[in-house]
């Protein structure tokens, strides 16, 4: 049994954690259990750290995947969805009102965990160390999505207790994100050791620990161009890891679960009739059904003949014939892309392929897609390394790390040039390992280049016509900010009359 199925049992710890649950920095602390008389022992601890996992099932669905995937120079995406036009501002923040409050949530319920844990004398050492490492890491989790969504954000890691604190936070402004990033870092630096080095494959219910802290620690990292951190917290992983090439291609797939080179994986489950906690971005990713096992004019009988099919997004042109050309040697182009299947051609493909078998949910009832969602690989630290290494000018050394998802991948090694030409390679290999896995967009804004390259390689026009240089990060919501008494702020979007 793996942790979320668990959560599902647990979503009723909201009380215990939040009194109401509101979800935002307005939240109401009238009914919160303090640590003096709910952390008594092991098992109590335990179900509030299985209460912090819980909001990510809010976040990580089919939206997100057009916030952070679709909004990017590598997919076209003609959703009905405003998000994936970027029809967005204060006053219509869509998605982003569901970040915000998720994620102010989780990070709500690991500051209440953490005090409590640490005060809890029925743990030993080895179970406090593990609880705290699974709340620390799950906080910096969620910051990390706050401060790659929304830019600046209010940063706290204490637990809002009693009325005089929530007022305190709910009038927080915006705070520097590298600052907020950096001591994330330093948090996670101290637990971190603390506790076993294993992958979380390893780890009993795919808990999460020190892998999962070291690669959020080089992820923080990279935002905040410290390339030494994220060399020194990949060499970490390496320990862990060990070689790239041990670790089939094919698990990259999100049907395959919790496979040995997952670092993080966002844990789904359908039965029909039972247990179902499932999210929906097969439906946007699989060729539409007509009838049956249909699929654009094609018989696909793995994928059954109830799967729940929506507007599709596409790899769009730049990706498909620029980064990962049809005829091509990438062994990657057979999951991320799918121009036919089984020698016959989808009926309206023509120049943008769907996405590949990597996201397709085997015979899903509706729209249940019970994959597990890869959100950090192994294959993603390792391509980090190289980045930072090519930072670092230690290029040859940097062109190592390229390579060892180059090579997996079926391609030549790679011809060291000039460092521009390197760091481009980095981030073109970055778009072909990682197609569809809730980076693009993020990468694209740390590198300082998403607005024009959105602009230079979009097919959708929609999108392009919307997009202006502020939309690089979401508006806080107006509601926040409101209730921050104007603390808060959205002065980027101002700036263009929103």
């Amino acid at each position: 049994m793996n942790i979320f199925k668990k959560i599902i049992g647990a979503v009723f710890m909201a009380g215990l954690l939040s009194g109401a649950v509101s979800c935002s920095l307005e939240e109401d602390t009238s009914s919160i259990s303090t640590p003096d008389n709910f952390f008594r022992n092991f098992a109590e601890c335990q179900s509030v750290v299985n209460g912090c996992y819980i909001p990510l099932k809010s976040i990580y669905t089919y939206q997100y995947f057009l916030a952070v995937e679709c909004v990017s120079d590598i997919m076209y995406c003609p959703s009905g969805t405003l998000d994936a036009q970027l029809d967005i501002s204060p006053v219509k923040p869509r998605f982003g009102t569901t970040v915000w409050k998720q994620c102010y949530l989780g990070v709500q319920r690991c500051n209440f965990a953490i005090p409590g844990i640490e005060g809890c004398t029925a743990l030993s050492d080895a179970e406090r160390n593990q609880l705290l490492c699974e709340a620390r890491v799950l906080r910096a989790l969620y910051y990390w999505h706050l401060t790659c969504f929304f830019g600046d954000v209010p940063f706290y890691m204490y637990d809002v207790s009693d009325t005089e604190t929530l007022l305190k936070v709910a009038e927080l402004p915006r705070m520097d994100a590298d600052q907020s990033r950096a001591d994330l870092i330093a948090d996670l630096k101290e637990i971190a050791p603390l506790v076993s080095q294993t992958r979380t494959s390893d780890n009993k219910e795919q808990r999460l620990g020190a892998a999962t802290a070291w690669m959020l620690i080089a992820k923080l990292a990279a935002w905040n161009n410290d390339w030494e951190e994220v060399v020194n917290a990949v060499d970490k992983l390496e320990e862990i890891y060990g070689d790239l090439n041990q670790y089939p291609l094919e698990d990259i797939q999100f049907r395959c679960k919790n496979t040995p080179e997952s670092i993080f994986e966002i844990q789904h489950t359908y039965t029909e009739g039972g247990l179902s906690y499932v999210s929906n971005v097969a439906c946007v990713t699989t060729p539409v059904r007509n009838k049956d096992d249909i699929y654009d004019g094609v018989q696909i009988p793995e994928l059954g003949t109830t799967t729940k099919t929506w507007q599709p997004a596409y790899a769009n042109v730049y990706f498909c014939q620029g980064l990962m050309p049809r005829r091509g040697k990438d062994l990657r182009n057979y999951y991320n892309v799918a121009w036919e299947w089984e020698g016959k051609a989808f009926e309206k493909v023509t120049t943008r392929p769907y996405p590949g078998p990597k996201f397709w949910c085997p015979n899903m009832k509706d729209g249940n897609d019970d994959n597990n969602y890869k959100v950090f690989r192994y294959a993603d630290a390792l391509l980090l390394k190289a980045e930072a290494l090519c930072e670092l000018n230690q290029l040859s050394e940097s062109v190592k790390y390229l390579d060892m998802t180059r090579l997996r991948a079926g391609l030549a090694g790679y011809t060291l040039r000039t460092q521009v030409r390197l760091r481009e390679e980095i981030r073109n290999e970055r778009a072909r390992e990682l197609f569809g896995e809730f980076q693009r967009k993020y990468d694209l804004v740390r590198w300082g280049i998403w607005y024009d390259a959105v602009t230079d390689y979009s097919d959708y026009p929609s999108l392009v016509n919307n997009m202006k240089p502020c939309h690089r990060f979401y508006p806080i919501p107006d509601t926040q900010v409101v209730y921050s008494k104007y603390n808060l702020d959205n002065n980027e979007y101002a700036q263009y009359g929103m």
